[in-house]
């Protein structure tokens, strides 16, 4: 991504508009803000802009817009990921996009057991907090160091008094580090323009120790970028900072290499639905109320779905398939193959339910509703369900993509189903919303700054060295305000 240049032209086209708001003739007084010697590694000249750039940006507001890769599918990927970039000079880090945790971590420099190389096709980094010139690690002191408490089993290193962390996931992986504080550069639409290399300061974890499925390199990543709620996660310090809106969306791509969108903003669509979030809890809680089979509701026990004493119905797309709990995964099943039992081969592997099959699912299989508070549904295809496991000549083998959960009560939604959609987190609202969709198309994104509600289109869909397609036309810009941000930064 190139930096934001401005050329002779355009400043002496500004500088008429800033003579005469102070009534020419007019003397203009211009201070060194460089030392007398020049002594000034250009490093520090940067950093430096970078900081002045994050506070303009906190006074406009808009769209965050960051790159995604991977796919649902388990069998290639498993995991969607994006690109951030960090550090001061910055550094490519691809991170899998995790709304089923708080904190943005990336392994460090003096990682142990993090893998070398990824079966991704992706270059790994380490980030080294002694090579950045905007890195500060957060002391057990600062302030910051209690936000983490929220999110994680925080402590603090009694030899160098550093903010430490350790996390534990569901599949018995595990990461622990020290959390530092830096620059992230991102894309930003302010008004009706793209505003790339843009930066704000955020914290995030630096790991030193990883487990588990984290250190296998078939699959591996720099980190985990957690979107949860906590006072932690990026989604909340850019919010509290005032440079993005406490609103996040994506669009998972499902076919065709995977990929989509994912933006700090609210995609905007007629057709979205909402249901509210489950108060105080510690990840996505939503009430499912039923699960519906070709129309007709599945004779499941509501309270299956209740949310207390950890359990519930939670969306993470750091989850790759879905799970429900035995009470309901036994019906939702049966169902399924009485649907399909005239047209198919019923068969058992490895414990999954599958389906032999010699023609196309969407011709066999039936649709499939959720059904949750609010009148909200979310309907699922067939390829929202099931998963191709193998074909051969004209026969496929498809199971189902759902597992069971046994004695815990908990319904978890991930990547298989979460994919083809849109999918709206409105924590100020305390919402969830979505909507099928081709998340290989542009999408409208829509967020409150201090100039208003604005709507923007084609987000998510970026080149690194391209403004975007196209931009809405019947947006009023924020033009007056990024004419003063261009004098600022020249003054």
């Amino acid at each position: 991504m190139s930096a934001v240049r401005f050329t002779a032209a355009i400043l002496f086209c500004l500088l008429p508009l800033t003579v005469l708001s102070y009534n020419f003739p007019a003397a203009l007084k211009l201070e060194r803000a460089i030392p007398a010697n020049h002594e000034m590694e250009i490093s520090q000249l940067k950093a430096r802009d970078r900081a002045r750039h994050g506070r303009l940006l906190q006074s406009l507001g808009g769209v965050i817009d960051f790159p995604v890769d991977g796919t649902f599918d388990p069998f290639v990927v498993g995991l969607y990921y994006t690109k951030l970039r960090l550090g001061s000079p910055p550094r490519d880090f691809y991170v899998q996009i995790d709304t089923g945790s708080d904190v943005l971590w990336v392994s460090c420099a003096s990682c142990s057991g993090c893998p070398q190389t990824s079966g991704l096709q992706i270059q790994l980094n380490y980030f080294d907090p002694g090579s950045s010139v905007t890195a500060t690690p957060i002391s057990c002191s600062d302030q910051r160091c209690s936000w983490g408490v929220q999110s994680s089993d925080s402590g603090c290193s009694v030899q160098n008094n550093l903010c430490a962390y350790t996390f534990q996931y569901g599949d018995g992986s595990g990461t622990s580090g020290f959390y530092v504080s830096d620059v992230l550069q991102f894309d930003m639409i302010v008004g009706s323009s793209l505003v790339p290399n843009s930066t704000a300061q955020v914290v995030f974890g630096c790991s030193t120790s990883q487990t588990g499925d984290l250190v296998k390199s078939d699959r591996a990543v720099d980190g985990i970028f957690g979107f949860g709620q906590q006072g932690m996660s990026v989604i909340s310090q850019l919010a509290s900072q005032g440079v993005a809106p406490r609103v996040f969306s994506h669009c998972l791509k499902g076919e065709n290499g995977g990929g989509g969108i994912l933006v700090l903003g609210e995609i905007v669509a007629p057709n979205i639905v909402f249901t509210p979030l489950v108060p105080s809890q510690p990840h996505y809680n939503v009430n499912l109320l039923s699960i519906s089979v070709n129309g007709q509701a599945l004779p499941i026990n509501p309270s299956v779905f209740s949310t207390s004493n950890g359990q519930g119905t939670i969306i993470d797309t750091g989850t790759t398939l879905a799970y429900l709990s035995e009470e309901a995964y036994v019906p939702f099943v049966e169902a399924i193959t009485k649907a399909v039992s005239q047209s198919v081969r019923p068969v058992v592997s490895k414990g999954n339910q599958c389906y032999v099959i010699s023609s196309s699912v969407a011709d066999v299989f039936p649709p499939v509703s959720l059904n949750f508070a609010g009148g909200a549904s979310m309907f699922l295809n067939p390829q929202d369900y099931l998963i191709q496991q193998n074909n051969v000549g004209g026969t496929s083998v498809w199971c189902i993509g759902f597992q069971r959960i046994q004695n815990q009560g908990i319904t978890i939604l991930g990547d298989l189903v979460l994919k083809d959609k849109i999918f709206v987190y409105d924590l100020v609202g305390q919402r969830i919303g979505w909507a099928n969709y081709d998340c290989s198309m542009s999408v409208n994104v829509s967020a409150t700054s201090s100039s208003g509600r604005s709507e923007y289109v084609n987000a998510g869909q970026f080149s690194d060295n391209a403004a975007p397609q196209k931009l809405s036309l019947n947006i009023v810009g924020n033009t007056l305000m990024l004419i003063l941000m261009v004098i600022n930064m020249f003054l």
